[in-house]
């Protein structure tokens, strides 16, 4: 494509001649979009010559800003592909791109091309809802954009994800479910976390939590796929974005029972997992798994007999609050809220010991906790604290077993060079491997309703 090479690298000294060659750039791929553009790697290669040409780096303020506004007023399906490709790949590497897209009302056209549907082209439509994702994650959206969602919106979104239920790894899954969780996560921070003197707006209504609060019976399989994605997801900022929605699920009445029973009981193996996979310096992304464990616990079909898992999930509460050991080597130091939450947990009627054999419920948490539990207790959980959880995108979720597997070897490194092992080191591993035993007695025992990897 040396036409489109003779384009970008164009010597432009003034805007209208910067105007000039973005507009010949954008009729260039527009015309022979369907000759030399045929798939996404083609596009992004298009897309990546201006904006690794002399024409963006010199001017790329100018260009970024064109290019928005390009977004805002044109309507061809093929142009706004290439607009909306340009956005997507540069605001991945510099996110002042999304900064200048919200700044200049960006949200809610692309709510509008989102709105319009898929029909014209999916590739076009697949992307604008990435672009609305990334967009949102890296910031905090207007609230007056956020009023402007309408309930027919959401419902859409939801119907997407439900007439796709046959194929979990069609591509609209993905982009779909995401852009759902993030506008949940916007909703809340408006409410609970407006900013510095900023009072709740008063007219913002969680349409997310009220479509599944109206008609969730209608869109099941978003809750199955969420509870999937969490068994697969290694991006710590996606796993809270799905645990803040589970959270406001298991904290809202209407919604208690949204999800199937066996979905509720495969969760529960996949927290089992992940509490005792998180490394010892996850200890935020632990809280935030305890304070959604309590409510699923507590509140949903999982407080009728038979009841799941008991013995595991005393067993893992008493694991997490243990001092001393290969237990305290695994979790860390136990800290205050570790303590605070695992008590809420452990009180959970059908959590209890039988009063007769642990002395009633005071009991029982002075023996998993070694303190005593204040009245006020249950009145401690904070959707404030669970909504200002936040993590970088891109960050990715360490594994207690993979710290593990590196300890090992650096020890089989050592000993193959002959050095002398500190016994200390030994003991730990030692230590280490007596824990594995342990791990594999709460998440073998039982069999759960569906293969945890293989999906609901």
């Amino acid at each position: 494509m040396e036409e489109l090479d003779d384009i970008v690298s164009a010597q432009c000294q003034t805007h209208g001649l910067i105007d000039d060659a973005l507009r010949s750039y954008l009729s260039f791929t527009t015309n022979y979009k369907g000759e030399y553009l045929k798939n996404d790697y083609d596009i992004a290669r298009c897309c990546f010559k201006l904006l690794g040409s002399t024409l963006f780096s010199l001017h790329r303020d100018y260009v970024r800003r064109q290019v928005v506004f390009s977004l805002l007023e044109e309507d061809s399906p093929d142009t706004l592909h290439l607009i909306v490709a340009l956005l997507l790949f540069d605001g991945r590497e510099h996110e002042a791109t999304f900064e200048l897209m919200n700044a200049e009302g960006i949200f809610p056209r692309l709510v509008e091309l989102i709105y319009e549907g898929k029909d014209d082209d999916a590739g076009l439509h697949r992307m604008l809802l990435e672009l609305l994702y990334e967009m949102s994650r890296i910031q905090r959206l207007r609230i007056q954009d956020l009023v402007l969602i309408e309930d027919e919106f959401i419902r859409y979104l939801f119907g997407i994800i439900e007439g796709l239920s046959d194929d979990s790894n069609d591509p609209y899954h993905y982009p779909t479910i995401r852009v759902l969780l993030i506008l949940n996560e916007q909703y809340m921070v408006s409410t609970h976390d407006p900013g510095p003197d900023q009072p709740p707006p008063a007219n913002l209504t969680n349409k997310v939590i009220k479509t599944l609060t109206i008609h969730g019976s209608a869109f099941k399989t978003f809750g199955e796929n969420i509870i999937l994605l969490l068994n697969r997801e290694s991006e710590t900022s996606l796993q809270l974005l799905i645990l803040k929605l589970l959270y406001l699920l298991f904290t809202t009445p209407s919604t208690y029972e949204y999800f199937y029973t066996n979905d509720l009981r495969v969760l529960v193996d996949v927290m089992i997992r992940n509490l005792l996979d998180l490394p010892s310096s996850a200890t935020a992304l632990r809280h935030t798994y305890l304070r959604v464990l309590y409510p699923l616990l507590a509140h949903t079909q999982l407080k009728n007999p038979p009841h799941y898992k008991r013995d595991e999930l005393l067993r893992l509460l008493t694991m997490m609050t243990a001092t001393g050991g290969a237990m305290e080597v695994h979790f860390g130091a136990v800290d205050e809220t570790t303590k605070r939450l695992v008590g809420r947990c452990v009180r959970v009627p059908w959590l209890k010991e039988d009063p007769e054999r642990a002395g009633g419920e005071s009991a029982v948490a002075k023996k998993l906790l070694g303190v005593e539990m204040p009245g006020g207790m249950a009145s401690s959980l904070s959707v404030v604290e669970v909504t200002t959880h936040k993590e970088k995108p891109g960050v990715l979720t360490g594994s207690r077993e993979k710290e593990e597997e590196e300890e090992q070897e650096e020890l089989d490194k050592a000993r193959e060079s002959k050095r002398e092992v500190p016994q200390i080191a030994n003991d730990g591993i030692r230590d280490h491997q007596g824990l594995s035993a342990s791990v594999a007695d709460i998440t073998l025992q039982g069999k759960s309703p569906t293969e945890l990897g293989g999906g609901p």
